[in-house]
């Protein structure tokens, strides 16, 4: 009997990350030798998602208005920092995939139909769209996973209560304890769900769709790799004068390896809560940048837009030059921060960057087929992108705070 619980104690307290990756093997090797078996196990990733995606809109509804409302006076949260820092590395992002593009130009053989879906019809649907989100029914963003809509009533509440009685506060603040235990619960069973979702991917797709796409699959993911490897570091470097390096690691290795699986950023959002948390920053802070970057924070998205809008274009031997270039990378960064407002995402959002260059929208949907093709790898990456940047952002956008302060405090004394 102590056997049994000195071995579930390891498991528990075990590495997560070493856990996902047994999953992930196991995964892997059941797709390859049975592939129905594979099928089958494909509710256990559907459990997990579904467990994530229905806790988070309560998670940051409650968090959000428990930490403004027991928010002490003069506290700095580096809000402004954080949003800064998620509006640049979006545009920075889209600024690489134009240079991706016309280092490598990709033409491509284009599919027929996307799955009936509709594009919105220019920029300003998109931002009316993000708007009206903005004063959803509470209820309703809570049911529908409206982050925007959440995000502003939480922040309402937040500051309604900020000046009721102590005793209300506390019980905001112990729902907000209560729901993140229950969130730690279920991303210790990340290693299960991953591993029905791996399974049923590989069992039901491999890798055989994808090889008539591998030169534009390798523009978009060598695209979101220099921006994890190479562009966020430096800006991580600029913002705290240190090594990035290992922090962007933890960030790729325990928030990007379960967004890349679970390709949700809504359901992502309690794994960043968690892994901001363990990297104790301030709770003020990441309760509101964690959910607003899942929304504004979209450099994966960015890439994609451009590539492919480059992509039709190089197919359709349309001349590019330097202007244009940089009003498509400004069009698709303010596109990708409005994808959460879209349904569809990034790859709804494509007809319109192709306007840019006069392409039919028939012709730009027909790209928009090829998009949802190579989704299996396209969509992981640029969600697992997408979701550790925000920890990665507003863990350095509080660093660089707090060196700051710790410099006025030795000046001060020095004076």
């Amino acid at each position: 009997m102590n056997q049994k619980k000195s071995l579930l104690a390891r498991v528990v307290n075990g590495s997560l990350v070493l856990q996902i990756l047994v999953g992930i093997l196991a995964g892997v090797a059941l797709a390859q030798w049975s592939p129905e078996g594979a099928k089958q196990v494909e509710f256990l990733g559907g459990l997990f998602v579904g467990a994530l995606k229905a806790i988070a809109p309560i998670l940051v509804f409650i968090l959000v208005a428990s930490s403004i409302a027991n928010q002490k006076k003069n506290t700095q949260t580096s809000m402004r920092p954080i949003v800064v820092l998620y509006l640049f590395g979006t545009f920075a992002a889209a600024l690489t995939a134009v240079m991706m593009s016309f280092l490598f130009p990709t033409t491509l053989v284009l599919a027929a139909g996307a799955q009936g879906a509709t594009p919105p019809e220019g920029i300003g649907e998109v931002i009316h769209t993000l708007l009206f989100k903005l004063v959803d029914n509470p209820i309703n963003a809570l049911l529908t996973g409206n982050y925007i809509g959440i995000l502003t009533w939480g922040v309402g509440l937040g500051f309604a209560l900020h000046h009721a009685s102590n005793s209300t506060k506390q019980v905001f603040a112990d729902m907000s304890h209560s729901i993140s235990q229950m969130v730690r619960f279920i991303i210790r069973l990340a290693p299960i769900g991953i591993f029905g979702l791996v399974a049923a991917t590989f069992a039901k797709t491999g890798f055989a769709a994808l090889a008539g796409y591998l030169q534009l699959l390798a523009v978009l993911l060598g695209a979101m790799a220099i921006i994890a490897l190479v562009v966020n570091p430096l800006i991580v470097f600029v913002m705290t004068r240190r090594n990035p390096y290992p922090l962007v690691f933890q960030c790729l290795r325990e928030s990007g390896v379960t967004a890349f699986f679970t390709r949700s950023s809504a359901a992502n959002i309690p794994v960043n809560m968690a892994l901001c948390e363990k990297l104790k920053l301030h709770e003020d802070t990441y309760s509101v940048s964690i959910p607003l970057g899942a929304t504004i924070n979209m450099g994966g998205a960015a890439i994609t837009i451009t590539i492919l809008t480059l992509a039709a274009v190089h197919t359709l031997g349309i001349e590019v030059d330097i202007f244009t270039a940089l009003l498509l990378s400004i069009l698709a960064a303010v596109s990708a921060c409005g994808a959460s407002g879209v349904a569809g995402g990034s790859l709804l959002l494509i007809p319109l960057a192709c306007s840019l260059f006069g392409i039919s929208n028939d012709v730009a949907m027909q790209v928009v087929a090829v998009g949802f093709i190579i989704g299996v790898i396209q969509d992981a990456a640029e969600t697992a992108l997408n979701s550790s940047t925000d920890v990665l952002f507003t863990a350095a956008a509080c660093e660089s705070a707090s060196r700051q302060q710790s410099l006025s405090r030795t000046g001060a004394e020095l004076g």
